[in-house]
């Protein structure tokens, strides 16, 4: 704020003055942008990062398949004693139900409808 003499900076003075009014128009903008997305909603209650909550949906589909598998694998082997199989192969169907669901939530896949695809019969 003072050059090295010791004496004012002429600069310095209009400088303070460009970013303080910059830093006003600042507040005055977002202060129009939190009225735009509406007073009651709390800043504290908005999702912080939207990527890491898909990303944890995600994996908690895939997670969910491959345990849902695994844990019906190991019962059909406990009750029909054909240890390894049952767990392996409702292991590996899991998989891939996890990676089904996984795709499905992430867009890459369309959603199965409940009727009858009308393309398939021509009608």
């Amino acid at each position: 704020m003072s050059d090295r003499d010791g004496g004012p900076d002429p600069s310095s003075s209009a400088e303070d003055t460009e970013l303080s009014t910059r830093l006003r128009n600042l507040g005055k903008r977002l202060d129009e942008r939190h009225d735009d997305l509406g007073e009651d909603e709390d800043r504290e209650t908005a999702p912080q990062k939207p990527g890491v909550a898909m990303a944890m949906r995600l994996a908690s589909d895939f997670i969910a398949g491959v345990v849902v598998g695994a844990a019906l694998g190991w019962g059909f082997d406990r009750l029909f004693d054909t240890s390894p199989w049952g767990l392996v192969v409702l292991l590996l169907l899991g998989f891939a139900a996890g990676l089904v669901n996984v795709m499905r939530s992430a867009g890459l896949v369309r959603p199965r409808t409940g009727g009858a695809d009308p393309g398939r019969d021509g009608k």
